[in-house]
């Protein structure tokens, strides 16, 4: 809902500081875009993200407000007229009012100095698009019906969408980004103009790849990412940025079986984590969880449809997609193991599971189980509440178990008490798939409570089946090739 305006409340605080200094200055100068925006919204936001516009040349206004508050402007980019002052946590970004030109092969404009009523009409959107001037904040300057757009909750551009996506299609990624975040609609003619204008965002030189998974990112850290990620997919948007999403969708029906759409299923699972976690990399591991289904789907008589291995390959995907995305790779690995894991604790929750099942669950999940069992009860998407209330309850207990085996055991960041270097030294033996072999082994004996997790346990049992390892080993590799 609109908040009511009133120049008391705005004009408040580093507002009011920035308003006495434009008077004292005689500069005209205005508060633009987000803040005005989620003022108006009444959202409260930790630290404060305020831009000010500026007639004339903003980065002296700038190095003289931080004069007067006795520091040092924290950036200066002087040919694009702006500057940035970090004040605690108050981060303010100055720019002069500017016009902008495009052209074809690029997103960065070609500026020149312009009017207040250029530089707003060169805003993404028209809930961006609204001023308050420093020097008599009492009315909100609104040009293109904002505050209307605000108050129906719509996203719509202040100018003609096709030139708006065309100049930067980057604002693309930043129209589903603000429909997630704020909960609000496209307007029709600004989401055609999507359809029409996506395939900018793969054009050679016009958006960089980083910039694309940065909004991508932005999208997941919002409060209802579904919003986004259905518009990217009903656009075609997914196709372009993110193809492997695009092709979970769809339901195939044979015979009485059918399986449910995978992609709008994976909606659920993100907008369920999202009410369990902030940790972006986790809601992204659910986004990719079942990443492998329309690869390994199958459909066997009798049985029905099945995606067996789709854990597995899907952790293998991983690769190619972080590297395209241009994703962080230390994170990498985090997300592999959340979706090479992600079914056993179902599978353990629909049986009796063994004290070795619970020992390697324990171990192979190490730091990251907790956010494994987070990932599991996102995923259950029943519309059916018993059976939902039945599956937690069983993941509650499976969790609780491992937990304690994990803690009682030392399983957290399990690895064999005897390394390979002793193994060798014990066994007489060079570097070789044998010394691998009898580590696996130990490892195995800890897993299948044989031995505790303890090195002088390890270290007595490799003792004991060093010598006939060995003697299979030497026997084996003796053997004439079949």
């Amino acid at each position: 809902m609109v908040k009511k305006f009133t120049e008391a409340e705005f004009n408040a605080g580093i507002i009011k500081e920035l308003s006495d200094f434009s008077i004292k200055s005689k500069t005209d100068a205005y508060v633009v875009g987000g803040y005005v925006r989620d003022f108006l919204l009444g959202i409260n936001k930790d630290g404060i993200d305020v831009d000010i516009m500026v007639i004339g040349d903003a980065v002296k206004f700038a190095e003289k407000f931080a004069k007067k508050k006795k520091t040092k402007l924290t950036a200066v980019y002087k040919n694009f007229g702006t500057a940035l002052l970090q004040l605690d946590d108050v981060k303010l970004e100055f720019a002069s009012s500017r016009v902008e030109s495009y052209d074809r092969s690029s997103r960065k404009p070609t500026v020149e100095f312009g009017t207040l009523e250029e530089d707003l009409s060169r805003r993404d959107f028209t809930i961006n698009a609204l001023a308050v001037e420093l020097q008599n904040p009492t009315t909100v300057i609104d040009n293109y019906n904002g505050l209307e757009d605000l108050k129906h909750k719509m996203i719509r551009t202040p100018l003609e969408p096709d030139k708006t996506f065309y100049d930067d299609p980057l604002r693309i990624m930043r129209a589903f980004r603000f429909a997630s975040k704020l909960h609000f609609a496209i307007d029709h003619d600004t989401l055609s103009s999507i359809s029409v204008n996506c395939q900018r965002l793969h054009e050679d030189d016009v958006v960089s790849q980083e910039r694309i998974s940065n909004e991508f990112m932005q999208i997941l850290q919002s409060t209802k990412p579904s919003i986004a990620l259905n518009l990217m997919y009903l656009t075609g948007v997914m196709d372009i940025v993110f193809p492997e999403i695009s092709k979970m969708a769809g339901i195939e029906q044979r015979k009485d079986y059918h399986h449910k759409d995978v992609f709008y299923h994976t909606l659920e699972v993100v907008d369920n984590i999202t009410e369990l976690t902030e940790d972006v990399w986790l809601r992204f591991a659910a986004l990719v969880h079942d990443i492998a289904k329309p690869k390994t789907k199958k459909f066997v008589e009798g049985i029905g449809w099945t995606f067996h291995g789709h854990e597995e390959l899907g952790a293998r995907m991983m690769k190619k997609v972080f590297d395209r995305m241009r994703f962080p790779a230390d994170r990498m690995a985090y997300v592999e193991k959340l979706i090479r894991l992600h079914l056993r604790p179902a599978a353990l929750a629909n049986q009796e599971a063994t004290d070795s099942a619970v020992r390697r669950l324990a171990a192979e999940a190490g730091e990251e189980l907790v956010d494994l069992f987070k990932l599991c009860r996102a995923d259950i998407t029943s519309k059916n509440l018993q059976k939902v209330k039945r599956y937690a309850n069983n993941f509650n207990m499976v969790e609780k178990r491992i937990i304690e085996v994990q803690e009682k055991d030392n399983l957290r960041n399990f690895q064999s008490p005897v390394k390979g270097e002793e193994i060798m030294q014990v066994c007489k033996i060079e570097p070789s798939k044998l010394v691998g072999m009898i580590k696996k082994k130990i490892e195995e004996a800890i897993l299948d409570g044989i031995i505790p997790n303890e090195y002088d346990a390890a270290h007595e049992y490799l003792y004991l089946i060093k010598d006939e390892t060995i003697f299979n080993y030497t026997r084996k590799m003796k053997l004439p090739a079949k």
